[in-house]
């Protein structure tokens, strides 16, 4: 039986009074991994931030991992964003403190205690990124890359029924590019549900899949030849 973990009907997307979306009618499935393309400034952006909370959906309906976006309330959104993993194109990591703390930070601000099931929990999420031996460095002591993949882990601590990556090789030179992305393949593979915004098109060439994309005001799906 499929299980639906993003639907949108009939959804217009605003930045603040101008329209960026209308009329966006789409859905995923548990274990899908979807693309979202388009230009700069097309939308992508726009797209994710409302996925996630950061900006409110005014029209139409959007539900999103067993919450309804149209009567999403300020209180709510960290709830949400619990039940996603949210990647972006600069990591968000905080320097101040190393690999291990950066998780413990997130592990102890959603509510988690233990400090066996916190270090247990670490250490799984570093090693399904390749990344295990990296717990005791500084973010500025990794390469991108690695700082991605850190980001990915990150993403990955509260079990997130959802993976909304934002142009996550946006900052990565190819060959990165493309190791941060067999990562996400594994993840994906593993049974997390992905959705990946990227301008990388090389990207999609080597790894097909479901691909929407953002122009003109609307979203459509691109049909990949063969």
């Amino acid at each position: 039986m499929s299980e639906v973990v993003l639907q949108l009907k009939n959804a217009s997307i605003y930045q603040g009074e101008s329209l960026v979306l209308s009329d966006v009618n789409f859905e995923m499935q548990k274990g899908d991994f979807v693309y979202l393309i388009g230009k700069t400034g097309t939308g992508k952006s726009s797209f994710m931030k409302t996925l996630y909370g950061d900006l409110e959906l005014t029209t139409g309906e959007g539900h999103i991992v067993d919450f309804d976006l149209l009567t999403l309330k300020e209180k709510d959104i960290p709830f949400l964003r619990r039940k996603l993993g949210v990647v972006f194109q600069d990591f968000k990591l905080l320097n101040d403190r190393t690999i291990n703390g950066n998780l413990e930070f997130v592990l102890k601000a959603t509510g988690w205690k233990e400090k066996d099931a916190i270090a247990t929990k670490i250490e799984e999420v570093l090693d399904l990124v390749g990344m295990k031996t990296k717990g005791f460095k500084f973010p500025y002591e990794l390469s991108g890359g690695e700082q991605q993949r850190i980001a990915i882990a990150r993403a990955l601590l509260n079990n997130p029924e959802l993976i909304l990556a934002d142009e996550p090789t946006g900052n990565l030179d190819p060959q990165t590019s493309i190791e941060v992305m067999e990562v996400l393949q594994d993840l994906n593979k593993k049974g997390h549900t992905i959705l990946m915004a990227t301008h990388d098109y090389a990207l999609l060439l080597k790894y097909p899949s479901k691909t929407l994309k953002c122009d003109d005001n609307k979203v459509y799906e691109v049909v990949q030849r063969k």
